[in-house]
């Protein structure tokens, strides 16, 4: 499942290339027909990311004040099947199941296999926001949030990353590394960390969240170079410290890993001690 920079990368990316303007929106595979229906021929004013949520917010064309009763926001969420695909306009006719196409004056942006593609009416869209916990991304992504969600529970450190409600955008990748970044064993429990250690967790996993954005993908690794030519010849696992390697990068020792809440957990014994 795409994690939170891969996200905010996208609001950004499909902004610049369909923001602004009118967007042709269709359903080719069908099952969003309905959807695009009400889209179609509507401008892309702003998309805003939340964690692993996508909102697209669109309106009529006109030059005064917008009313709330015409505004339209798309939701999506990729899940983990979910991808986008982007092309110059006119495009292709769609190939496969493609599930919904905005096609803009320069570039066309398909989408498929999301879990969630679907219209949002405001009362939805507050409980939605209101059920997510702060994303370190985001302008208003507030640390005081995350301490007061670890504070409450009990479950540990590394379940509680992936819980969405607790901080919205770490996914399993960023979970391992930011632990090990901090040097902080995964079933530690989450309301035994001290405030400090909470909010360094924090400045961590936003940290490395921004490198993300910056560099299209995770590399974790401090020393790892970030140039285009050279990121092609790092293989997906060597770019980070403990996830899906054998040997953690920093010690040389053995990395762990076991089944925890239907994913993997990936740690280092040595640098991430009981």
């Amino acid at each position: 499942m795409p994690e939170g920079h891969t996200i905010h990368a996208a609001a950004r990316d499909q902004m610049r290339d369909l923001g602004g303007a009118p967007v042709a929106v269709t359903s080719p595979q069908g099952r969003s027909a309905d959807t695009a229906a009400e889209l179609d021929g509507l401008v892309l004013r702003r998309i805003d990311a939340h964690g692993k949520h996508l909102l697209y917010r669109f309106a009529p064309a006109t030059e005064g004040r917008v009313r709330k009763a015409d505004q339209r926001t798309l939701h999506v969420h990729l899940g983990l099947f979910g991808k986008f695909f982007r092309q110059a306009s006119p495009p292709r006719d769609p190939t496969g199941q493609k599930r919904l196409r905005m096609v803009g004056e320069a570039w066309t942006i398909d989408l498929s296999g999301a879990t969630i593609c679907e219209l949002l009416p405001p009362p939805v869209e507050a409980k939605l926001l209101a059920r997510l916990g702060p994303d370190p991304l985001r302008r208003d992504g507030d640390p005081a949030l995350f301490l007061a969600a670890l504070s409450r529970r009990k479950i540990s450190i590394a379940e509680a990353l992936m819980d969405q409600s607790v901080v919205a955008g770490i996914g399993n990748v960023y979970r391992a590394e930011a632990l090990h970044a901090e040097r902080m064993h995964p079933h530690r429990a989450a309301n035994s960390l001290s405030e400090d250690e909470g909010l360094a967790l924090w400045v961590r996993m936003q940290a490395q969240l921004k490198q993300g954005l910056g560099d299209g993908m995770i590399v974790t690794i401090p020393d790892a170079p970030r140039t285009s030519a050279a990121r092609r010849r790092i293989p997906r696992a060597k770019g980070k410290c403990v996830y899906k390697r054998v040997r953690c990068y920093t010690c040389g020792g053995p990395v762990s890993s076991e089944p925890l809440a239907g994913r993997t957990l990936w740690w280092c014994p040595h640098d991430q001690p009981v």
